[in-house]
């Protein structure tokens, strides 16, 4: 976990930053999809390594690729809410914020949400944590920056990735050139070492 994301996990306390005690076992997440030029081959590459992962999903997306939000579901993987539109948090007023992923709900039924660019006020937090899990991460890629080497960006997972850590990834055209090069060695250098790839999964009260 970097600087900004350390101080931002002490002061948002109480949202999912990693999984502690979690043996062996690595969570990947997949942000702003589905998209039918890389969300599919995600999909099979994980299924090639029996590889479980959770996909937070843009609502306009899932409304516009159905079949491929279904396919994500019936592959046994987990889906979070990633609002609507993709709003930033910060420059957005709450009401706006939260009707925005309410929006969502419509067509993404689950009880996890991550805030799009990983900026959310304290107020919408508040709000959102009446019907979600807010989930965060310790490993953020980077796969959707295209001035980055590929190279370099499978070090950062590689290196910084730990038991319970929760990475981030995108299934977006932006990120497409890094994500194949970069998941397929995720996948296989931990399989190699013996762990287990898991969905976020939190039982509904």
């Amino acid at each position: 976990m970097i600087k900004k994301e350390r101080v931002a996990a002490k002061i948002f306390k109480d949202l999912v930053w990693h999984f502690a005690g979690c043996e062996n076992e690595l969570f990947l997440t997949f942000d702003d999809g589905p998209t039918p030029e890389i969300t599919p081959w995600v999909l099979d590459t994980l299924k090639h390594y029996n590889a479980k992962a959770t996909f937070f999903c843009v609502g306009e997306n899932v409304l516009n690729n159905p079949e491929i939000y279904r396919q994500i579901i019936d592959d046994g993987h987990a889906v979070g809410n990633h609002s609507f539109s993709h709003l930033k948090g910060w420059n957005t007023t709450t009401k706006s914020y939260i009707d925005d992923i309410i929006k969502a709900k419509e067509f993404i039924k689950t009880n996890l949400f991550r805030p799009p660019y990983g900026r959310i006020k304290p107020a919408q937090s508040f709000e959102l944590k009446k019907d979600f899990y807010i989930i965060m991460w310790d490993v953020l890629s980077k796969d959707y920056d295209e001035s980055i080497d590929k190279q370099k960006c499978l070090n950062y997972v590689l290196n910084h990735s730990e038991e319970g850590s929760i990475i981030v990834f995108h299934d977006t055209c932006k990120a497409k050139k890094n994500l194949e090069f970069v998941l397929p060695k995720v996948l296989e250098h931990y399989s190699e070492k013996g762990f287990i790839f898991k969905a976020i999964e939190f039982e509904t009260d």
